[in-house]
């Protein structure tokens, strides 16, 4: 199936999405990397306040290339998701209901997926010219000293993903879980 979405995802909506789905997005995410996702989940740890709430927030995993001149950002292509997985389930309990990223994921994460009706979205690697162009606005969040891998959010249009982890338990990298 295809589907056209809007940022924020509606919870339902996600409950719907499965493995294989094309989804172009629309909208507002979060762009935060494993410094980021170690930050987030210290906070919550020491029961202290987020600088964004996650409930229902998609997170793209990916650092962004300076802009070039005339551009609202320069490459920004998706990272390894693996290295987020340490966090994933934590953020995921605190509400996160969409990640973006590439590669394969834990089994745990894939547990948490599932028991929080949440989707894992898979992007193109090799293609962060393309999503530069789905970009229409940045804005630093928090964390300024972590530079690019700060914590920002992306106002995107048409941003190209295919559903790799859905709600009901599904994963194309089932076997590598």
């Amino acid at each position: 199936m295809r589907y056209d979405l809007r940022l924020p995802l509606d919870p339902e909506a996600v409950k719907e999405l499965r493995v294989g789905d094309e989804v172009s997005l629309t909208g507002d995410m979060l762009v935060g990397r494993d410094q980021v996702h170690l930050r987030l989940t210290t906070l919550m740890k020491e029961g202290k306040d987020l600088p964004v709430d996650l409930a229902g927030e998609t997170i793209f995993y990916m650092g962004p290339a300076p802009a070039p001149e005339g551009f609202v950002i320069g490459s920004c292509g998706p990272t390894t998701s693996a290295r987020m997985d340490p966090f994933a389930p934590m953020l995921l309990e605190g509400g996160l209901l969409a990640m973006i990223g590439k590669g394969p994921r834990s089994a745990e994460v894939l547990k948490a997926v599932e028991r929080n009706q949440a989707v894992y979205f898979t992007a193109f690697g090799g293609c962060g010219a393309l999503y530069a162009d789905c970009v229409e606005a940045v804005e630093l969040i928090a964390f300024e000293d972590l530079g690019p891998e700060a914590l920002y959010r992306l106002t995107v249009k048409d941003f190209p993903v295919i559903v790799a982890m859905d709600a009901a338990g599904g994963s194309v990298y089932r076997d590598y879980t």
